[in-house]
């Protein structure tokens, strides 16, 4: 059984029964009852053309569902006849289907869940385990947004910008359970610069690239965090970073900057330079000036106050990251990491055990409290020996 092409024809059978007036819960059912057929027949016999079997299949199955409600006697009645058999036009419309699951309507986490689910073919088992959440709750979130896209039509454009946004947040989940989250990620964003000419998508796939070809040295053995300066380049995907830099490249040259091009370009900058003392700092301030000015975040200019640091000296980051809230996620470990370089180590020892107090995952957690504990070490090995008092003799009587 071929996975993989079930997998990529579900969002184009699903969005032709939603074209031809289906809800979208109802045929987001009638799609995975067309796939467990599929299961079950292709083994022994693949049809010639897999995405017109799976949609006339998935359409009576619909039909059948439909029919067998009496409360959709009035939706029963709007639907067309099935169509005759034949080849299945190769038109596609999965776009509009990105378009439906990053609904403005939807919170983040359903609209990760529901591109999973209908754009990415997962099961809700797969989407629960990768959310380490028990099934039923994933159903459920998966089940009210279905409801909540089920009256949506494709009447008008789509916001390309929250769709990117909602694949960002799949890639950003990483990996857990048998679904990686950020290899779903880029194979979604793949399909997606397929179907639109868009800079910004090109953007964000070379950004997910870029961090992707790292992955393999973010960890040690145990598990604990390694920082980018500390990394082994040599263990970096040389393949992604080309192809990431080839994309970026191509959609730089339109002269449509957006954040995800911006991002992708200090992505590619860490990438390029053979060591961490080679990389160039400066360039990547510039970057994170221009995506200030595109995003105006406050993250954005946190990371821009590490690179200051790093370009012009930990004083100078220091004073750009004194104009920025402390409360901001991450503040109290920059200013620990640029109290070090700066040589103060009592205050980058006490700001790392801060950090480590407000971090929001135990990997980050443990990486600050390391750090912490050494630079506490080297503060003791750096003190005097107390003075020792005399040995006390017994006194003669």
């Amino acid at each position: 059984m071929n996975e993989a092409l079930l997998r990529g024809l579900t969002p184009s059978v699903l969005t032709v029964l939603v074209r031809r007036g289906a809800d979208f819960a109802a045929a987001e059912d009638a799609v995975q009852d067309a796939l467990v057929e599929a299961v079950r027949v292709w083994p022994d016999e693949q049809p010639h053309d897999p995405k017109g079997w799976l949609i006339t299949v998935a359409w009576r199955k619909f039909l059948d569902a439909t029919r067998a409600d009496t409360a959709r006697r009035r939706r029963e009645d709007r639907v067309d006849e099935e169509p005759a058999p034949g080849p299945t036009p190769s038109v596609d419309d999965t776009l509009q289907l990105y378009f439906l699951c990053a609904h403005p309507s939807l919170s983040p986490s359903s609209a990760v869940a529901l591109t999973l689910r209908a754009v990415g073919g997962l099961t809700t088992r797969q989407i629960a385990q990768a959310y380490l959440v028990p099934e039923a709750t994933m159903a459920q979130r998966i089940s009210r947004a279905k409801r909540t896209v089920s009256g949506v039509r494709f009447d008008r454009p789509g916001d390309v910008a929250t769709v990117l946004r909602v694949l960002y947040l799949v890639f950003n989940e990483g990996y857990s359970g048998d679904v990686d989250l950020a290899a779903e990620a880029i194979r979604l964003t793949r399909q997606l610069a397929a179907t639109i000419d868009h800079p910004e998508v090109s953007g964000l796939l070379a950004l997910m690239l870029l961090h992707h070809a790292r992955r393999a040295s973010r960890t040690a053995p145990d598990g604990s965090l390694v920082p980018l300066a500390e990394q082994d380049r040599g263990r970096w995907d040389t393949k992604s970073i080309a192809e990431g830099i080839e994309i970026l490249q191509s959609a730089l040259a339109r002269d449509r900057l957006g954040e995800f091009q911006a991002q992708a370009a200090i992505a590619a900058l860490h990438a390029d330079a053979p060591t961490a003392e080679e990389t160039d700092w400066v360039q990547i301030v510039e970057w994170y000036d221009e995506l200030a000015a595109l995003t105006d975040s406050p993250v954005v200019r946190l990371n821009r106050a590490v690179a200051i640091g790093e370009a012009d000296g930990p004083r100078a980051g220091l004073t750009a990251l004194a104009e920025l809230p402390d409360s901001l996620p991450r503040h109290t470990a920059a200013a620990a990491y640029l109290h070090e370089r700066d040589g103060d180590l009592t205050t980058a020892a006490r700001l790392y055990a801060e950090a480590a107090q407000r971090a929001s995952n135990l990997a980050e957690r443990d990486y600050l409290t390391r750090q912490a504990a050494r630079l506490n070490t080297t503060l003791r090995s750096r003190q005097p020996a107390p003075a020792r008092l005399p040995e006390e003799r017994p006194r003669p009587l």
